[in-house]
């Protein structure tokens, strides 16, 4: 067997060779281009605005979808389209992009954090009805790395306790649960269009439901809190808050041909990932995604976890996995990081920062103490410590960087003494 890189050996992957997402067309090109010549910028009755709004939803299959500028926004828009507010608890897991309870936050009602299932790594069911209170209004479960949340018993528990559901489905454009997708499960769900989404447009969003209702709330609230009629006579007149949540023609356009491609894209993704799972089935030290029954996922992230105890080697997760990491990247497999601690334990929530002064947390409409910390969710803890995430699990990229990336692993897995080196060179 070759030398390792990190020793002086050949690279497994050569320098170059990982391309970046999302794969661009002239298609793409000239969608983009093509918003020069309406000469039509923005505006939420913007044609290509229109035209988004009613292809996502007819792929999806939901009533109602707003374009706006962000995930973060479209989540926003799903609290707050629900009538959720000062008081009010809403249940999110305690890993996700902390997006989710910022989200939450933003309507000036709280989180409430709960663990994260074994396997599937979203939400777990059998935790959600120990953090209900009287304060409790609604359960957000995040479809994180592209994989769909357990929604059967989210969704029993909800319709029992009279609780509403909101979707978070930025990582997740196209996973079913159930033969379900996303987002239509829910009362109302989010998705981001951010550059590293499985549906890009570089930075945006889209808000879903089938909630007549909601969706009139939301259309306010992404634009001042005012009714904008199409091809009427604008009001200037604020029913409520609201904000600035609208996207520019551009985004839209760019998005709505980068839609077109999706599904192949998606079946792009599946393909490396099963191809990826199967070979790691046979490199110890080396684990990755399961696949629950009644789940698709769409593989937003390729996990991989360390098994140190597999090579023989008895030493802690966190040195294993640093010296994986360093000897995977000098043969050119890049294995990262976004969350470091569980969403409880940043700061923002242990100094209870909000909106200053203690808010929303001092609310009057709340009146109980709260208290967030990150060792209340091993099954988080023990998650961000074992895992992490493979690049280039998607299109442009080919079925041959995956291969050399199975020949990479094997590499760095068969010389677990080379690996105690450098475990034994960090610790000096």
């Amino acid at each position: 067997m070759d030398e390792l890189a990190i020793f002086g050996g050949p690279r497994t992957v050569p320098q170059g060779m990982v391309q970046t997402w999302p794969p661009l067309t002239q298609e793409d090109r000239d969608a983009v281009l093509s918003v020069f010549d309406a000469n039509i910028l923005h505006g939420t009755s913007a044609p290509n605005a229109l035209a988004l709004q009613r292809e996502f939803a007819e792929w999806l299959g939901v009533r109602h979808c707003l374009v706006t500028n962000s995930g973060t926004s479209a989540l926003h828009m799903a609290v707050a389209s629900l009538g959720i507010g000062p008081g009010d608890e809403v249940i999110v897991p305690a890993f996700t992009y902390w997006s989710t309870a910022a989200a939450v936050l933003h309507h000036n009602a709280i989180p409430v954090f709960v663990d994260i299932e074994q396997g599937g790594w979203c939400i777990d069911p059998g935790r959600i009805e120990a953090a209900i209170s009287p304060h409790t209004r609604a359960v957000l479960p995040v479809h994180i790395h592209g994989m769909a949340a357990d929604m059967g018993p989210i969704l029993d528990i909800a319709r029992r306790r009279g609780l509403r559901v909101i979707g978070d489905a930025c990582q997740a454009h196209g996973a079913t649960w159930g033969g379900r997708k996303v987002g239509t499960l829910e009362d109302t769900c989010g998705f981001s269009t951010n550059r590293s989404k499985n549906l890009s447009s570089g930075e945006g969003g889209l808000f879903v439901t089938n909630d007549d209702q909601a969706y009139g709330v939301a259309a306010k609230l992404r634009e001042f809190g005012e009714v904008v009629v199409r091809d009427g006579e604008r009001e200037y007149n604020a029913y409520g808050l609201g904000w600035m949540y609208r996207s520019h023609e551009f985004v839209n356009a760019f998005c709505r041909s980068q839609l077109r491609h999706l599904d192949r894209n998606n079946a792009t993704r599946r393909e490396f990932a099963e191809f990826l799972t199967a070979a790691l089935e046979q490199i110890p030290g080396l684990k990755g995604p399961c696949k629950p029954a009644n789940r698709e996922p769409v593989y937003f992230s390729y996990i991989v976890e360390f098994r140190p105890e597999e090579l023989g080697l008895d030493v802690p997760i966190a040195s294993f996995k640093a010296a994986m990491q360093r000897a995977l990247a000098a043969e050119g497999i890049g294995l990262g990081q976004w969350q470091r601690v569980p969403v409880p334990a940043q700061s923002v929530f242990q100094n209870k920062q909000g909106y200053g002064r203690g808010c929303p947390w001092s609310c009057a409409f709340y009146g109980r103490e709260i208290t967030y910390r990150g060792e209340d969710y091993p099954v988080t803890v023990d998650f961000i410590a074992r895992h992490a995430y493979l690049a280039g699990v998607f299109p442009p990229n080919t079925m041959e960087l995956m291969e050399r990336y199975v020949a990479g692993f094997r590499k760095v897995s068969g010389r677990p003494e080379a690996l105690q080196k450098l475990i034994e060179q960090a610790s000096h």
